[in-house]
């Protein structure tokens, strides 16, 4: 009860351009807003810090405390939850601000979920390809993430394929 979940995704193409998106619920699972953005030339893994950075700062901006922050990048979980070192210097200013914005929450769990179960965040990341700005959606979500809320919602799982 109480607790807002932010899932976070960031996407590369073969091209190098990247984007980032995310989608915050409540405890019902409830959509609040979700997040896209171009992000320019970068690696999958600035991607993925970028989206989670993005991510914190607007739960920071609605004030919301109790957050479940989730990513289906194993590594960046482990980087933020285990505070592991990095050599890249990019990675590091997004891991700096990451680590200086969760201590304003009250409480806070970052946690890795494999890719099926994070569509809606992955879409969100998959439409920032498209936008010329970043965008935010407040109340309702997009129709392109609608159906993916609602079987997310009901808990409909996807298995992987081995």
């Amino acid at each position: 009860m109480g607790w807002t979940k932010l899932n976070f995704d960031g996407s590369c193409k073969e091209t190098g351009q990247g984007s980032i998106g995310g989608v915050l619920r409540n405890h019902n699972a409830e959509f609040l807003f979700g997040y896209a953005e171009s992000i320019g030339k970068t690696t999958s893994n600035i991607a993925e810090l970028a989206a989670l950075r993005r991510g914190i700062e607007l739960v920071l901006e609605n004030g919301w405390n109790d957050v479940w922050l989730e990513g289906d990048s194993k590594a960046l979980v482990e980087i933020i939850a285990q505070r592991r070192l990095v050599k890249c210097a990019v990675a590091q200013g997004h891991i700096r601000h990451i680590n200086l914005m969760i201590p304003e929450l009250n409480n806070c769990i970052v946690t890795h979920i494999y890719r099926e179960g994070n569509r809606a965040a992955d879409k969100f990341a998959q439409m920032g390809h498209k936008l010329k700005k970043p965008q935010i959606w407040r109340g309702n979500p997009p129709l392109e993430v609608l159906s993916i809320m609602h079987e997310d919602a009901e808990g409909k799982v996807f298995l992987r394929r081995c």
